[in-house]
């Protein structure tokens, strides 16, 4: 579910813009106009490692979308389409897939990839030499070869025919040993420079093979305190936020388009299944039935969302399970009786752990910690820095409950469900069902996309039944734009693409 030019720099770029902005007109085609500058506010700085192939915040995967790219990426649309290689294809019983390098395709240092650059980052991924892959889906790769100085084969241990999302992870170059520090990749934007905690800039890539992008300089301000947001905008420091809550958008001026889309994740109250009285499913279960999730989207969202009652979101179509929303409707009665029958009928108390930064989390911590009063229960509620959220909580699963997103690296089932196998990496709530592991393991393992499609629906059902979390919803994106821009687009994926944006 982070060295840099000095503030001085941006100021420069900013005042070089007041008058630029004006004489931008027509800026929707051809190259960037050398000084155009657009200043992003997003929440929090990135990760510590800018590596893509081990980021793990969805923040810092939404800013390296735009650096980085794959042998395929997704369009606003979901679909994958050809990006460091020109096309491919994929055998009879999709074990074999095969791509071929686009010609001309530049890395951010001027290099031309090569196969052998592709190469390196695949068994990167699926950590080749070191026995461990470094992407958990990349457990699926027996090799990676290179027939010749065009075509990359990669060959799978069984038959996947559902495995080309992940043909999105990142090329870097094979020689380039600091892509922590330094990231190199092909996008349409190159990584210029980062200040911690204050910015990241980013410059488009003169060389980009495909469509260039239309604003030269992307300015990223952290803007970590959600209470100044609208003062950012309205003041000018920021042309552009994601993710604002509807009170925020409200209170903005004309000045701004307001788009409203998905977030594309799942909010939850995520509990660590290993601590009690969390691990007893019985109480876990009274929890979901204490929670109203409409009055939750009421107070946070002014009724707009979409509820999820397990790990899925609408975006991803036919896994979704409307039906499942249902499984815990509110029953404050039920609540209670199964709180003593688990041998607590005078309650509990425990701590929801949130990022401060996110203010939709942390109102609806505010909302569950009333509802739970109904049925006994003391939710105490802990604001932590994002960096002590990661560190804490998803890193070191140090916590009881939290209120956060989870979301998703690719349109695949398993980029969701594959949390939740018990010696997952990425399963930071210690969930631990031995007939989940086994029903999740049979539907990445057959080849029948109808027989995939229901094993993964019953992990979804498993997830819901056994109340493994508290699955409220997926969060309205509203979006504010300044109006001197235009281009912005939703994806159904957490991520933001600057080379669409363009100066009006």
């Amino acid at each position: 579910m982070r060295n840099f030019t000095k503030r001085f720099l941006v100021m420069l770029l900013v005042s070089a813009m007041t008058t630029a902005l004006c004489a931008c007109a027509g800026g929707k085609a051809g190259s960037a106009d050398a000084d155009s500058l657009i200043t992003i506010g997003i929440p929090q700085d990135l990760d510590d490692s800018l590596d893509p192939h081990i980021a793990e915040g969805a923040g810092t995967r939404e800013v390296l979308f735009n650096v980085f790219e794959g042998l395929v990426k997704p369009n606003s649309n979901g679909d994958l389409i050809p990006a460091v290689a020109s096309d491919y294809s994929i055998n009879e019983d999709g074990t074999v897939y095969t791509f071929t390098l686009r010609e001309g395709v530049k890395f951010h240092n001027g290099k031309k990839v090569t196969v052998q650059d592709v190469k390196a980052s695949l068994d990167k991924c699926a950590g080749t030499e070191s026995g461990e892959p470094l992407v958990a889906a990349f457990s699926a790769v027996k090799e990676v070869n290179t027939p010749d100085d065009k075509t990359i084969e990669v060959v799978l241990n069984e038959s996947d025919t559902d495995f080309l999302p992940n043909m999105t992870a990142a090329i870097l170059p094979a020689d380039h040993l600091d892509a922590s520090t330094e990231p190199i990749g092909t996008g349409p934007y190159k990584y210029v420079s980062r200040s911690p905690q204050e910015n990241i800039i980013l410059e488009s890539f003169d060389d980009y093979w495909g469509e260039k992008a239309k604003i030269k300089t992307v300015v990223l301000k952290i803007v970590a305190d959600g209470d100044t947001i609208v003062m950012n905008l309205e003041g000018g420091s920021i042309d552009l936020m994601a993710r604002l809550s509807t009170t925020q958008a409200a209170q903005l001026s004309d000045k701004f388009d307001i788009y409203e889309g998905t977030m594309n994740l799942v909010q939850a109250l995520y509990i660590n299944n290993s601590v009690e009285p969390l691990n007893n499913t019985k109480v876990r279960q009274a929890l979901c039935y204490a929670v109203d999730v409409q009055e939750i989207m009421d107070f946070v969202s002014d009724g707009k969302g979409t509820e999820t009652g397990s790990s899925m979101f609408p975006a991803f179509g036919k896994y979704y399970m409307k039906e499942l929303n249902d499984t815990y409707n509110t029953d404050i009665d039920k609540a209670k009786a199964l709180l003593a029958e688990a041998g607590y009928p005078d309650g509990f108390e425990f701590t929801i752990t949130v990022a401060s930064n996110y203010q939709q989390h942390v109102d609806t911590a505010q909302v569950l910690k009333e509802q739970f009063k109904k049925i006994g229960v003391t939710a105490n509620i802990n604001l932590v820095e994002w960096d002590t959220w990661l560190n804490d909580v998803y890193i070191g699963r140090n916590f009881e409950t939290t209120v956060v997103g989870v979301d998703a690296s690719t349109l695949t089932a398993s980029a969701m469900l594959g949390r939740f196998v018990s010696d997952s990496g990425k399963n930071f709530v210690n969930y631990n069902n031995p007939e989940y592991d086994k029903v999740y393991n049979e539907a990445i393992a057959t080849v029948d996309d109808d027989v995939r499609t229901q094993k993964y629906k019953e992990c979804e059902r498993i997830l819901s039944e056994d109340a493994a979390n508290v699955y409220i919803q997926d969060l309205p994106n509203m979006v504010a734009v300044n109006k001197k821009f235009g281009g912005y687009e939703f994806y159904p994926l957490y991520v933001m693409d600057f080379s669409k944006l363009y100066v009006k």
